[in-house]
């Protein structure tokens, strides 16, 4: 927690004034009306996408929030984002805060909870940590129909002449569960269906996640869906989800998840959930609906990008950006002095104390976001997220280090004041804002560039690194995709958020590094190709110690330890 204080994040939330929800959407001119929005108990809706598409354009300004490296002593991408919404509240804005739906697995895994912190938190937040709307579960099965209908369709003749050997489908589940990375699935006899190896993803690595959140309706969401390649055939002919008629029962279960859900800050001002990819082995944004339907209702959408910029960021400006035709207005990089010592050398238990020389050592950490950011043709700030026991001296260096780059650092305290303590910040982007280049914003690389040659842009131009590293076997897959007519979609790379290398330990703003890729995989679904390096998972393990050591209910019934 950013101060000391008798009353935790959860008990802030708690003891918070909530708005009925139809008094939120009010502030945005929605209608209480059963066409605008379907509630969901008194303080969450779901906005009817009928009524979405009768909305007007507006020329509304997007601002994303990122961050420096993570660390373990917390950025506060979430806090920030809110807080900044409520600050533009505050300085007469009318912003609409767009975040992801947090995943159970890190809940009760390593984090603990996602709805931001203090007096910056969106409500309620037991709810909105644990199963808010359903729209994970209803991700989760029907991502595990199409499971269940692949060996199915095997069990029953296989008319698809599916290889059992090619079955690129795995199953999910939203919790960290290292046991299911690879099982052995029909087991038990004749009656149970072929065995063969498969494995568990987390949900919010799968590609139907990331098809909910790069679809832009339901028509689009069932397209999509089709397109999934679930299997090869004994020929190496593509097997997809359409061959199945899986996509027709698929949307179905998303039919009501696809609706954005829209609740409510601390200062009760409008804030929409929906979707949640993670950043280090997905794309990290919440969904295009979301964000245009903000968009659409507001002058002002705040949203925030998984991880440190070069994974959330990137990911954001290349493949949600290209996909909805969408760019932000300006980008705001969250960094914490807590932070930044770390990336200098220091330990995460003598963070408390004045150092000067560490804070200096971090800086390089900060400045590559910058410049990565610059890249992109983007103006933007620094938002300094206050802890109590940072110090003046090492405030001012690090707004003295940004003022000689260029870039304003604002010194932000809306953990402990809420949207009043951003109003620095809040104006600085609205003048941002002003100043935004209609014409300047690029991306990395070009839709026609080949496959390679994107990982080398992102692997070069953002990680630093010195070359890619990858074996034949994983060339000569790239090279198929192209031929297969696949060699236009984007990267999203799978890697430690922890570095800009594939290295956990390697702090700060390493260079020259090597990026190795362990395995590629197509999403033809979600129209991009993910390329997983190093030693990420896309099924997390519990720590020794999980964060569901210490949730539990109290005698009165409440929850406790979330968060």
């Amino acid at each position: 927690m950013p101060m000391s204080s008798v009353r935790s994040d959860i008990e802030i939330a708690r003891t918070a004034k909530m708005q009925p929800i139809k008094n939120v959407l009010a502030k945005l001119n929605v209608p209480d009306a059963p066409e605008a929005f379907m509630p969901m108990g008194r303080y969450i809706a779901k906005i009817n996408l009928e009524y979405i598409n009768k909305l007007k354009e507006k020329n509304s300004h997007l601002i994303l929030v990122t961050a420096i490296t993570p660390t373990p002593a917390g950025e506060g991408k979430t806090t920030t984002s809110v807080g900044l919404s409520d600050g533009l509240n505050k300085i007469g804005k009318k912003s609409i805060v767009c975040l992801r739906e947090p995943s159970l697995g890190p809940s009760f895994g390593m984090k603990g909870g996602a709805a931001g912190g203090g007096y910056a938190q969106v409500v309620p937040m037991e709810r909105i940590n644990l199963h808010f709307t359903g729209d994970f579960h209803a991700i989760t099965s029907a991502h595990n129909l199409l499971s269940a209908l692949i060996d199915n369709h095997i069990y029953w003749g296989n008319k698809l002449n599916i290889d059992v050997r090619r079955i690129v489908w795995r199953r999910v589940v939203d919790l960290n569960d290292r046991a299911l990375r690879s099982i052995n699935v029909n087991l038990g006899g004749v009656a149970n269906g072929f065995p063969r190896e498969d494995g568990f993803d987390i949900t919010v690595a799968s590609e139907v996640m990331a098809i909910f959140c790069l679809s832009n309706n339901l028509k689009d969401l069932e397209e999509k869906i089709g397109n999934i390649t679930v299997a090869y055939t004994r020929d190496r002919k593509p097997v997809y989800a359409k061959d199945l008629n899986a996509h027709g029962p698929m949307t179905v279960l998303l039919k009501d998840a696809i609706r954005p859900n829209i609740t409510q800050t601390l200062e009760n001002n409008p804030a929409i959930i929906h979707g949640g990819p993670f950043a280090n082995i997905a794309h990290g944004c919440n969904s295009i609906i979301a964000t245009k339907t903000g968009l659409k209702l507001s002058d002002y959408v705040v949203t925030e990008a998984g991880f440190g910029a070069d994974l959330g960021a990137e990911k954001f400006l290349n493949i949600k950006c290209r996909k909805a035709n969408i760019k932000p207005s300006c980008v705001v990089l969250v960094a914490t002095i807590r932070a930044l010592k770390m990336h200098g050398g220091v330990k995460k238990e003598d963070l408390k104390k004045e150092n000067l020389e560490a804070l200096k050592k971090g800086l390089p950490n900060l400045e590559r976001h910058i410049q990565n950011i610059k890249k992109f043709g983007l103006e933007m700030a620094v938002a300094i997220n206050h802890f109590i026991t940072d110090t003046d001296k090492e405030v001012k260096i690090i707004e003295d280090y940004c003022a000689k780059i260029g870039v304003k650092a604002s010194l932000c305290m809306h953990w402990s004041k809420g949207g009043e303590g951003t109003i620095d910040l809040a104006n600085n982007v609205v003048e941002l804002c002003k100043k935004e280049k209609k014409n300047s914003f690029k991306f990395l690389y070009s839709s026609e560039t080949s496959l390679w040659q994107k990982i080398e842009a992102i692997a070069k131009e953002i990680y630093r690194a010195s070359e890619v590293v990858a074996d034949t076997k994983i060339r000569d897959q790239l090279k198929k995709m192209e031929e297969d007519g696949f060699g236009k979609f984007p990267i999203c790379i799978a890697k430690t958020q922890y570095s800009f290398s594939t290295d956990p330990s390697l702090k700060g703003a390493p260079s020259s590094h090597v990026l190795p890729i362990r395995e590629i995989r197509l999403s033809s679904g979600a129209e991009f190709i993910v390329v997983i390096c190093g030693s990420i998972m896309t099924m997390p393990g519990l720590p020794r110690v999980p964060a569901a050591d210490f949730i539990k209910l109290n005698d009165k019934g409440e929850i406790e330890g979330l968060f």
